[in-house]
């Protein structure tokens, strides 16, 4: 059993290259837990982006706030606050801000995918 408030966890700013004001949170994952996926808490401020990447994993995603694209697979789909997405392993993908406001997602992937 695990219960807690995101505004207790600790913020990490992204520093991989291509990230640009993204900032995560690690909601639930195996120290809690939930053995083999991690669910995480991205914001992206002030027009900010994920890098431009791909990887063996895939992703889920759920838009709790704000406005922003998805780029994946050589298309651009709009997002905004309820939106969800899926994003299947191997396609290159990058989540940008569409404004000065925070566009934050939930994001879940495998264990594997939050090293």
């Amino acid at each position: 059993m695990f219960a807690g408030n995101v505004k207790n966890l600790d913020e990490i700013k992204v520093t991989v290259p291509g990230a640009v004001n993204a900032f995560k949170k690690t909601l639930i994952g195996p120290r809690e837990g939930w053995e083999g996926w991690v669910m995480r808490l991205f914001t992206l401020k002030d027009r900010g982006c994920s890098p431009r990447h791909a990887h063996p994993w895939p992703h889920i995603n759920y838009i709790l706030r704000g406005r922003g694209a998805l780029y994946a697979g050589g298309k651009e789909t709009l997002l905004e606050e309820g939106s969800i997405a899926y994003v299947p392993s191997e396609i290159e993908h990058q989540f940008v801000s569409a404004s000065d406001e925070d566009f934050a997602f939930i994001c879940i992937v495998p264990e594997a995918g939050d090293k």
